[in-house]
């Protein structure tokens, strides 16, 4: 602590101050605090009555100082004595106080210059020692190293000598303050700049200069190749060491840019627009062969020569399905690849998230690879021109589009299509045949490079190399099987092979095993190319080797092809839209241009609505066509089973016992059916008929296919519930089991029903009479006809055979023996020769038109005998069980009309409009069916302008965004 009073103190001050300041100065006495100066001119004897009494001035710095207040002036007579010990003791305690304060300042500059000194030694640790290599370094190096001042650096620091003077006693720290003063100057006597040596090492060093003897130049050259490796790969792996924090910044910084995904408008990358744009190019019609013109990496080889495993390293993901020697890639596979905060694969039409960090998750994604380009591949191909699209995305993957092509096969062998060779062939040109396609040539470097297919390919494709990059794979067992690693460099170098290329590249992609994994790969191939005689021969050069350098190469070339390019493609889309919409206007101006899709969307709700009307129709519609349907169907059976064969018994007993017998027996076996079956068809027609109305109000007659389609598929996949036929079949069966007839009116109608069945089987009967005799005298004189000698005999036979039924007119149904033989020598007298057979054939129309005729009579007589069935009154003249049984028959129509009609209304109606809908669902998700069933200029004008236009504006957000970016 500071006493007021003692002048040594004050100038202890001044010069405090300005040690501290880390500067050399005195600070002017002008510039002091009023107070200060006060005290100064106090002790140092310059009495100026202006200043204020010393005494007031030592108050006011006692008292803004953290120094006890000063003692009051003792009374008069004390002698001032304890006053002046007081104030010797307040200077003890400012000396100590000052020594220590000097003991922290000069520990902390000595322990600043160690630590100075100890980080110096680390730094030039870390640099190669070049001090062997003087010879090599230029001139101006050591120029540059000569500027260097270390003087400035020296005088920065305190004056020992100054330190001293206020702390005589501390000789050490002045001999340490000494001893980092002559380090630093010893750094300007013409020492190499990199080197970092004490003085005894130094002069070790001198003696070791002098026993050295001077080495040849080459193995100068040697030494300094191996040096210049290993500095290179020393900080090779500092600069991946680095990537690889920087990649987990960048990973930190895509993750916060996620979190507000949901609540902004996503923005997509630069390469996920361009990769847009190709995919619709690759489903867009080739008319205009312009789809071909935008840059994408080709990715060509001779099959197992490696492609997949580069294109591997580059995405750093094990992604495609392997095999040993077979043919894998059977398809082109588009991979997109961008930077992201995660490692993820995704394929276009889908969207699942593969995790390319989880075993799990790559393995579902290889065998899905597998899944697709198999179901690519048709029927009796071995591979398929159907593109696979997939997006790779993460952390410090370069941005481009890659194609992956099956490799290229000299040879077909079994259980391959006798075309694959071709068609391999014919993929491979298609993609290499665009200008701006950028050719990736894979080629095994452990095989003989005469064996190569895919370079005479290449070159043929691009003779000046001027957009081809060629890869040697395998490089490691190129090294170990090749007698003169020397065939390696003219590979590299372009003179072994007839093509050229841009770049050539040597890579290491494993040690063949596919369960390695990418980080193991990485370090595998920077092992070897470090211990490589062909980078230590210079055979390779540093830049290149590894598929690290191979995908900047790759990237730097796509992007640069893309900016050249790709302004040039919306131009020529944008000439195609202008066509295309010129064309439609003068061919359909007052239609919108709608696409296949929007078509099919339009049709579809037709369609519908179509189906929706099925359930407006009213049930009495419903029960009059069922029951017309119905009696249609079954009235053959009723007639020629039941009804005339009962009827021709002639027995009211036999006729009822008979009748009950059939129907049970129909009802059992038929009748169900039959009724679900006319069911189903006028379900069917009903439809059809709906479909045909619309169809007439001004529809369109371009969904006329589609709708047939629709309505066939339905039709053919509805299937009628069958469990109603149980029930169906007990309501028949109790129908037709009742005989009470209620009322007057059911009788009536029931005649009316008979009448009108016996009318129109006799009217029947009349005309297949009418064909088998020929034409009547009437006919055949005004129509000028004539008979057959067939019919002209059916004609004699008919005539005798009707003076038969005259003769007995209650005869039965058949006739005897000795009555066909009687008719045929009666007409045999008449010269007519005639077969029994067509005798009894004759008299089966005759008896059956006799039969109706009587029975209509009868049914005349029947409509007034409702009383007598009523009351159960035998007569034999009205004993009406005829029309009891068509009663019974009408009355399961309506009962039957009736149940069809409650199923239709209430389930397969439904069911059908469900069945038209997964019909329709499923024609949408097959573009193929749509193709197929929508058809026409107008259809194909409007995809056209569709594509165009959707290509030009994803082009011009692309090229936009590449501006921007630039």
């Amino acid at each position: 602590m500071l006493r007021v009073g003692d002048k040594a103190a004050c100038m202890a001050c001044r010069n405090l101050v300005s040690t501290n300041m880390g500067v050399r100065f005195r600070v002017p006495l002008q510039k002091l605090h009023p107070l200060s100066r006060a005290i100064h001119h106090r002790y140092s004897g310059n009495s100026n009555p202006q200043r204020p009494p010393h005494r007031a001035a030592a108050r006011y710095f006692t008292s803004m100082s953290r120094l006890p207040m000063r003692p009051p002036k003792p009374p008069p007579g004390s002698g001032g004595r304890g006053h002046q010990q007081q104030r010797n003791f307040w200077a003890i305690r400012l000396a100590a106080r000052l020594l220590k304060l000097r003991y922290i300042l000069l520990g902390s500059a000595v322990g600043g210059g160690y630590t100075a000194k100890k980080t110096y030694e680390e730094w030039k640790d870390m640099l190669p020692d070049f001090s062997e290599y003087n010879w090599v370094i230029p001139d101006f190096v050591w120029e540059l190293s000569n500027q260097i001042d270390l003087d400035k650096l020296t005088k920065a620091l305190p004056e020992i000598e100054e330190i001293v003077k206020l702390l005589p006693d501390f000789d050490k720290i002045g001999e340490n303050f000494s001893f980092l003063k002559s380090l630093l100057s010893s750094e300007t006597t013409g020492d190499p700049p990199l080197k970092a040596t004490d003085s005894s090492a130094a002069a070790k060093q001198d003696a070791s200069d002098k026993q050295y003897k001077k080495p040849s130049d080459k193995e100068k050259f040697d030494q300094l190749q191996e040096e210049l490796l290993r500095t290179q790969l020393k900080y090779q792996r500092m600069l991946e060491r680095l990537e690889k924090e920087n990649k987990e910044l960048r990973k930190v910084v895509l993750q916060k840019d996620d979190k507000g995904i949901h609540q902004r408008k996503v923005k997509k990358s630069l390469i996920d627009l361009y990769s847009e744009v190709l995919d619709i190019l690759s489903d867009y019609d080739a008319n205009y062969n312009t789809q071909d013109h935008l840059p994408r990496v080709v990715v060509v080889g001779d099959q197992s020569a490696g492609k997949t495993s580069v294109l591997e390293m580059i995405a750093q993901a094990r992604i495609f399905p392997r095999g040993s020697g077979e043919m894998m890639t059977r398809s082109p596979v588009k991979v997109t690849l961008s930077e992201g905060p995660h490692h993820v694969a995704m394929f276009k039409d889908s969207g699942r998230e593969f995790d390319l960090t989880k075993e799990e998750d790559l393995a579902a994604l290889r065998h899905e690879i597998e899944l697709r380009m198999r179901k690519s591949v048709k029927a009796g191909q071995t591979v398929s021109c159907e593109t696979i699209s997939l997006s790779v995305k993460g952390p410090g993957i370069q941005r481009m589009v890659l194609v992956d092509l099956p490799g290229v096969i000299s040879t077909v062998t079994a259980g391959m299509a006798a075309d694959t060779k071709d068609t391999i062939f014919s993929i491979s040109r298609a993609y290499m045949q665009n200008p701006n396609a950028i050719i990736l040539c894979i080629q095994d470097g452990s095989v003989d490079a005469e064996r190569s297919i895919v370079t005479d390919l290449v070159s043929q494709m691009d003779p000046q190399g001027k957009r081809t990059i060629f890869v040697l794979t395998k490089v490691d067992l190129a090294e170990k099987n090749l007698a003169s690693p020397n065939r390696i460099q003219q590979i590299v170098e372009g003179k072994l092979f007839p093509m050229k290329a841009l770049g050539y590249f040597a890579v290491v992609t494993g040690k063949g095993s596919s369960g390695e994994s990418i980080d193991s790969i990485k370090d595998y191939e920077e092992d070897f190319f470090q211990n490589s005689r062909l980078l230590k021969d210079g055979m390779l050069k540093a830049h290149q080797v590894t598929t690290k350098n191979l995908s900047l190469a790759v990237s730097d070339c796509f992007w640069k092809m893309v900016r050249e390019s790709v302004e040039q493609q919306a131009d020529v889309f944008k000439a195609s839209r202008f066509n295309l919409e010129t064309e439609w206007k003068n061919n359909y101006p007052r239609l919108r241009e709608l696409d296949r899709n929007e078509l099919f969307e339009k049709a579809k709700n037709e369609i519908l609505d179509e189906v929706i009307s099925l359930s407006q129709v009213t049930p009495q519609h419903w029960e009059a066509i069922l029951q017309k349907k119905m009696w249609e169907r079954v009235s053959t059976h009723v007639i020629e089973n039941i009804y005339l064969p009962a009827a021709q018994t002639m027995d009211s007993g036999t006729f009822n016992t008979t009748v009950d017998i059939k129907l049970k027996q129909w009802t059992d076996k038929q009748l169900p059916y039959k009724a679900l079956e006319v069911a189903w068809e006028t379900l069917q027609e009903e439809f059809a008929r709906f479909m045909a109305e619309y169809k007439g109000k001004d529809q369109d007659d371009i969904f006329d296919k589609l709708k047939e389609a629709v309505k066939d598929e339905s039709i053919k996949r509805h299937k009628w519930n069958e469990r109603a036929m149980d029930s169906l079949r007990v309501i028949q069966h109790n129908a037709l089991e009742d005989r009470s007839i209620t009322d007057k009116p059911q009788w009536d109608a029931a005649i009316m029903f008979m009448e009108e069945t016996l009318h129109s089987r006799l009217k029947d009967t009349d005309s297949v009479i009418r064909d088998m005799v020929g034409p009547g005298w009437t006919q055949r004189w005004m129509n000028w006809t004539s008979r057959t000698p067939d019919q002209h005999v059916r004609n004699e036979t008919k005539n005798e055979l009707e003076r038969l039924l005259k003769l007995h007119d209650e005869h039965t149904a058949y006739l005897a023996n000795d009555e066909v033989t009687t008719v045929r020598k009666n007409l045999e007298a008449r010269s007519v020769e005639v077969d029994p057979v067509l005798i009894k054939d004759t008299w089966h129309q005759l008896y059956r038109r006799h039969f109706l005729q009587k029975a209509l009579s009868h049914c005349n007589l029947c409509k007034r005998g409702f009383y007598y069935y009523q009351r159960h009154f035998v007569d034999s003249e009205l004993e009406c069980n005829d029309v009891v049984l068509f009663w019974r028959i009408q009355r399961m129509l309506v009962i039957t009309g009736n149940t069809l009609r409650q199923q239709l209304t209430n389930t397969e109606v439904r069911r059908l409009e469900k069945n038209v809908k997964e019909v329709l669902e499923d024609f949408g998700e097959d573009q193929e069916k749509k193709t197929h069933l929508i058809t026409g200029r107008r259809v194909q004008l409007a995809e056209d302008l569709k594509k165009v236009r959707e290509i030009q504006e994803k082009l011009e957000a692309f090229i936009e965004a590449l501006h921007k970016e630039k």
